[in-house]
């Protein structure tokens, strides 16, 4: 059991005071679909981008852990599932692998931007025809003196339509495996890259998307994050923090769903009795207590292990399917306890299961972790 000292106690209380205004005309803009840039500001303003990032880049120099732990109060506190997202993608996908990977210069030019807010990040992995499989990624990086020719395309960008910078990777190799994908740092404006529309989708609306093409789109070489080759390394040590940030915030929304249907059944009289009285309503609320509590306690146990060092591959896999599918049962769950009223949008529950079907799917889908279990299993 971790125990939170009084200063990762305070970095996580004082988040609190910005969850109502975060959270403000949450329902309103899910219906609209459109990046909340008001709220963007307020994310600026709390600091919680800069958390896992060195202070030398404005940012606050906490530990995975104490990342972690804030960014469940985020998904506790802010109802705007989308926003969430877009934090957890902002700092994840440009930050994560900047400092841990990037040059001098790279960190230099692009952290302080990214630790602020003020330099919206994305990624481009996924592809049309390679979405789980990024392995056999198309879009290729050819080498022409001291620059890059990116050509191919991008699928499913998180922050893509709002996004000032993206990490890339991209084939620098024609044969397939793991050595044969680089990651680069490519600027919006870049002559060659356009940014597709914003693409419509069943939930996280506030969370734009979109896709990316590269036609003879020129980066200096200078724009390699790591080394040529490694990309698939970088992609993995992202991944995993991917992960943990990403469902460390669904268990936050879990917490609160829970909080709020345990108040429902027992304010809601049927029949003469409290709907939480009855077996069939305390049993569904009680799964939501065990599915929140275990996967919880495994991501932030996977965390312990990955900041000492140890191999996590399955413990990733795990905590992502107990987040994603225990999020997704609950989301249900609650529309149920809360039946006609569930139903309807200004409750906010269906809102709420519209975002957790897409847990089992981004990041590797349920499929792939399983059969990633399995291979770990020598199977």
């Amino acid at each position: 059991m971790i125990r939170w000292n009084a200063d990762q106690t305070a970095l996580r209380q004082g988040l609190a005071r910005w969850c109502e205004p975060l959270s403000a005309g949450h329902i309103e803009r899910d219906a609209e679909g459109v990046f909340p840039q008001d709220q963007w500001k307020l994310v600026q303003e709390s600091g919680i981008l800069g958390l896992p990032f060195d202070e030398r880049w404005g940012g606050l120099g906490q530990s995975l852990l104490t990342t972690l732990y804030v960014l469940e109060e985020l998904g506790a506190g802010c109802r705007d599932g989308g926003l969430n997202f877009s934090v957890a993608t902002h700092m994840v996908s440009c930050g994560v692998p900047l400092q841990r990977f990037g040059s001098q210069a790279l960190k230099e030019r692009y952290l302080p931007g990214i630790c602020s807010g003020a330099t919206i990040g994305a990624h481009a992995i996924s592809e049309t025809e390679s979405g789980s499989d990024a392995l056999a990624m198309r879009t290729t990086a050819t080498r022409e003196g001291d620059a890059f020719v990116l050509r191919g395309g991008k699928a499913f960008v998180s922050n893509g339509p709002v996004a000032d910078v993206f990490v890339v990777y991209a084939r620098t190799h024609p044969d397939g495996g793991p050595f044969g994908i680089t990651a680069f740092l490519v600027e919006r404006d870049t002559p060659g890259l356009s940014v597709g529309a914003p693409v419509a989708k069943m939930g996280l609306r506030t969370s734009p998307l979109s896709e990316l093409h590269f036609d003879e789109c020129r980066i200096p070489a200078s724009a390699v994050i790591g080394r040529v080759g490694s990309g698939f390394l970088i992609m993995d040590h992202v991944m995993k923090w991917e992960i943990l940030c990403s469902f460390v915030i669904t268990t936050g929304q879990m917490r609160y769903r829970l909080d709020r249907c345990v108040e429902h059944a027992k304010e809601r009289i049927q029949f003469g009795k409290p709907i939480g009285s009855y077996q069939s309503v305390s049993h569904k609320i009680v799964d939501m207590k065990i599915g929140l509590d275990t996967a919880q306690k495994w991501l932030y146990d996977t965390a312990e292990r990955l900041t000492a060092g140890e191999n996590v591959t399955t413990d990733i896999s795990i905590g992502k399917l107990l987040a994603s599918e225990n999020n997704l049962s609950s989301a249900l769950a609650a529309v149920q306890i809360f039946g006609g009223s569930g139903y309807l949008t200004e409750y906010g529950l269906e809102k709420d299961l519209r975002d957790a079907v897409a847990g089992p799917i981004y990041s590797g889908t349920s499929e792939i972790q399983r059969n990633r279990i399995a291979s770990m299993l020598g199977l």
